[in-house]
């Protein structure tokens, strides 16, 4: 595969499963200790990356789950954010400015933190209450960072007698290293096909519902964007029919992403329309690729890292045909703003 490290990926996204343990145990002691509210508050691309499992706690619990960003919190803070509320704070490098500036406003009011990061001596990694650190770069910190929020999750809910098949879960996540580089392997091809065939294209729509939808967003915000400087519409695929439809006419192209959850049915709909008014769709369903010995009930909660990890190969092979290396920036870290 192109440019890519098998043992640095296994290595990887192992140490985000194997977070399981830590975030039961903490989940435990934090409910037993009076905590009555979850946020997650990441910068940028990375807060994209926790909304699967804020989204699942909103199906699965009436425990209170938000996402907020934290460059508003300072300013405009929810209400209940107190001593019992947990803020799970998640940031590659450890040193993002509005997150670091959103621990020392927490710390202030008493707010117990989580950190989640990529580097062990980092501000947050060593002022938040709580820390883990498991190391990742740009490549492989969407799987990881989704398995996270994912675990951090399914902690409370099985801590609430709400999910009864924690550690059956987690056995089968922990497969899913492996698997997924067997999923990259068999979409290799495809992959260096989809980049050449976009490599030109100035504007893409993406779209999708439920836990992809984050993915979708991700993909065109952080990559697209962010990393190629290549303009993107994400929308979720509900609101599809109620504004972005006027803008599909031949010649546009369009992303779709599918998952496995009760969602899937909204994206079945966009596609349907879509095929009947433009030549370039492009589809990426979760459900096409194989996991073997991964129960349906956990691929719905894994397709947007599934959807991530074919999406590597993607963006792999896109800034070699572009000749713009993904971590080529103008102004992010750059210039001050």
């Amino acid at each position: 595969m192109l440019n890519f490290d098998k043992d640095r990926f296994i290595k990887i996204q192992s140490g985000a499963v194997s977070f399981a343990g830590e975030a039961r145990a903490l989940m435990h002691r934090l409910l037993a200790d009076g905590v009555e509210r979850l946020y997650f508050m990441g910068t940028g691309g990375v807060q994209l990356l926790t909304l699967p499992a804020i989204e699942l706690a909103e199906r699965r619990t009436s425990f209170p789950v938000r996402g907020e960003y934290p460059a508003q919190v300072v300013l405009d803070p929810p209400a209940g954010l107190d001593r019992k509320s947990l803020v799970v704070i998640p940031s590659l490098s450890g040193t993002t400015r509005e997150s670091v500036q959103l621990l020392s406003f927490l710390k202030e009011k008493g707010v117990r933190t989580l950190s989640l990061t990529g580097h062990s001596d980092t501000p947050l990694a060593r002022e938040a209450d709580f820390t883990f650190t498991n190391f990742a770069e740009d490549d492989t910190s969407s799987e990881s960072f989704y398995l996270q929020s994912l675990l951090i999750v399914l902690a409370l809910l099985a801590e609430r007698g709400e999910y009864e098949d924690f550690d059956a879960t987690v056995a089968e996540l922990k497969r899913l290293p492996e698997l997924l580089v067997g999923a990259k392997a068999a979409y290799e091809n495809s992959a260096a096909k989809l980049a050449d065939t976009i490599k030109n294209e100035t504007y893409h729509i993406f779209t999708g519902a439920g836990s992809v939808w984050p993915q979708a967003y991700y993909y065109g915000m952080c990559i697209l964007e962010e990393m190629q400087w290549i303009r993107t519409r994400p929308v979720h695929a509900a609101d599809f029919f109620h504004g972005t439809l006027e803008l599909v006419e031949p010649g546009v192209s369009v992303f779709l992403f599918k998952g496995e959850d009760a969602s899937r049915p909204l994206g079945d709909r966009v596609e349907n329309f879509i095929r009947r008014y433009t030549d370039k769709v492009h589809v990426l369903d979760a459900a096409s690729v194989e996991l073997p010995g991964i129960s349906p009930a956990v691929r719905k909660l894994i397709s947007p890292i599934v959807l991530a990890t074919l999406l590597e190969r993607v963006s792999a092979h896109l800034e070699v045909l572009r000749n713009h290396p993904l971590t080529t920036r103008r102004y992010y870290k750059r210039v001050e703003y």
